[in-house]
């Protein structure tokens, strides 16, 4: 029985003990402050905010590249002789990420790539479920793996409100005309991958604590979410009452394990301080 590795990037924000735990393997991704390129997991994310405030730019972030990934494969076939990988990846919609693995898996053999169409704790969410599936059958095929996986991706439901829109602004993802308007009105867009995409589907108006329970509850009557595991996603600068007030709603909902999700460096550039976000697999 060959030993099977699954691996993703850093921008599931895979919790580093789970990563750990499960041996999940995590190569990084990019983010470029000041001229210099860090590796996303290697700077505190309050420097992008403290950047941010300095010059009112957000980072930049780039994916993983060809030759990291082939180095990434490398070390692990090295590390675990005649194992197969199989690599949970980012959206190929938002990065060219997954199409540098694509370039690197050509010189090497045994690497299956999946497109996880997804992003942070909406691929938290298929990472762990292929833990799952090798956790309860280490003997499962290969082939088998990847055919349950795949069949998931379209139910891994993901939905977040970014903490400003400041960031969305400066990073180009709103007009000028529309950041005015939202921030008179104090709405917040809320965000959902959509077959890989990142897409605005709904706005809220309020403080973050009326949305963070509108986003919650909505989210729970849209989708029926497998009650086992629900992952709450937050950024850096979200009051803790916000926190314990969805952690509440998801027990009174009957969810056995809720596990919060810091958002990495990559998220946050985009996402700003202070966002909140939900993720779980639909039944």
């Amino acid at each position: 029985m060959r030993r099977i590795i699954l691996t993703t990037e850093s921008g599931a924000d895979l919790p580093v003990e789970l990563a750990e735990k499960h041996n999940v393997q995590v190569v990084p991704m990019h983010v470029v402050m000041d001229g210099k390129d860090y590796l996303d997991g290697s700077l505190p994310v309050t420097d992008i905010y403290d950047y941010y405030e300095r010059t009112k730019k957000i980072p930049s972030t780039t994916s993983t590249n060809s030759h990291e990934y082939l180095e990434f494969f490398k070390k692990i076939k090295k590390d675990y002789p005649d194992c197969i990988i199989v690599h949970i990846g980012y959206t190929s919609k938002a990065s060219s990420s997954f199409q540098n693995a694509i370039i690197a898996t050509e010189e090497l053999s045994d690497i299956i790539l999946i497109d996880a169409l997804n992003v942070t704790g909406g691929l938290t969410v298929i990472v762990m479920y292929a833990v799952s599936l090798l956790e309860r059958d280490p003997s499962i095929e290969p082939i088998e793996l990847i055919k349950k996986i795949e069949s998931i991706i379209p139910k891994s439901r993901l939905a977040f409100v970014p903490g400003s829109l400041d960031f969305l602004r400066a990073g180009g993802r709103v007009s000028n005309l529309a950041y005015l308007g939202g921030a008179l009105l104090k709405i917040k867009p809320r965000i959902e991958l959509i077959d890989g995409n990142l897409v605005s589907t709904k706005k809220y108006r309020g403080n973050m604590e009326a949305v963070s329970e509108k986003l919650i509850r909505e989210y729970l009557n849209q989708y029926e979410i497998d009650r086992e595991q629900l992952y709450l996603l937050y950024s850096i600068g979200l009051d803790e009452k916000i926190k314990q007030g969805m952690d509440e709603i998801a027990k009174e909902a009957g969810f056995k394990n809720v596990k919060w999700i810091q958002a990495g460096a990559m998220i946050s550039t985009h996402a700003g301080p202070g966002g909140v976000g939900i993720a779980g697999l639909e039944v």
